[in-house]
């Protein structure tokens, strides 16, 4: 505990906030990696369970596997991409006209910077000086009218690297259910219980590293991502069964 709390310490000092402060934010592709590895590892065991509940052969369950792994991590890639793509754009117009704003309406837009500082608390000479030195700088003038007044985001991530990073993501962690399908030897019955275990032990694998990389307890996380993710392949399994059932299939 001494070593953290003289780490943190350290990390607090003049020279090392400048240096935080002065180097670039790299934005975090952590949601889009455990959201795809997470979506990847329920929609393909989904498919498996619902075929073996349905009492499809293996090999119909490995193309069906296959056949979303690549379709669904493409298209969830790609949703990706475009959502973050848009949020890009949505911020660039805001930024065109935020600029159009203070070109023809400075008057207008230095009240909007004083009532926003003046909400926070700031009053008098205090205030007068955080406006002034604000409207001076015609970019941060404009960032601060986005983050502050517009509650849009200064920095967000690549859109081309954010939908690469779920793919890649969706597809290795997606292939964790179809594994055992793909071992030789095996019985449908002993390939559903390996593709069982298996996707529950990556749920929790992938829970346990979202926790660890946001500081969280990394066992409540690990629970939490195998409680959501069992459940949904769960119900998968159930829905085939059902039909399977229904359709009176032998």
């Amino acid at each position: 505990m001494r070593d953290e709390q003289r780490a943190l310490v350290a990390e607090h000092q003049p020279a090392a906030i400048q240096r935080r402060l002065a180097s670039e934010q790299t934005p975090s592709y952590l949601a889009a990696a455990v959201l795809g590895a997470v979506d990847g590892c329920v929609t393909t065991f989904a498919v498996v369970a619902g075929a073996t509940g349905g009492g499809f052969a293996p090999l119909v369950v490995i193309v069906l596997g296959f056949a979303n792994l690549l379709a669904d991590g493409f298209s969830m890639a790609a949703s990706n991409y475009l959502s973050i793509k848009s949020q890009h754009e949505q911020v660039a117009a805001a930024r065109r006209r935020e600029e159009q704003h203070i070109a023809h309406i400075p008057e207008g837009e230095r009240e909007e910077i004083r009532q926003i500082f003046a909400q926070k608390g700031f009053r008098g000479a205090v205030l007068q000086s955080i406006v002034e030195t604000i409207t001076r700088n015609k970019r941060l003038w404009v960032e601060t009218m986005l983050t502050e007044e517009l509650r849009l985001p200064a920095r967000s991530p690549d859109p081309l690297r954010s939908g690469l990073a779920t793919f890649v993501a969706f597809v290795l962690v997606g292939l964790v259910p179809l594994a055992p399908f793909l071992l030789p030897g095996l019985s449908p019955a002993q390939a559903f219980a390996g593709s069982t275990v298996a996707t529950a032990l990556a749920f929790f694998a992938v829970g346990v590293a979202k926790g660890l990389a946001l500081q969280r307890p990394p066992l409540r996380s690990g629970v939490e991502t195998l409680l959501l993710g069992g459940t949904a392949a769960g119900l998968a399994y159930l829905v085939g069964y059902w039909l399977r059932v229904t359709a009176g299939v032998a």
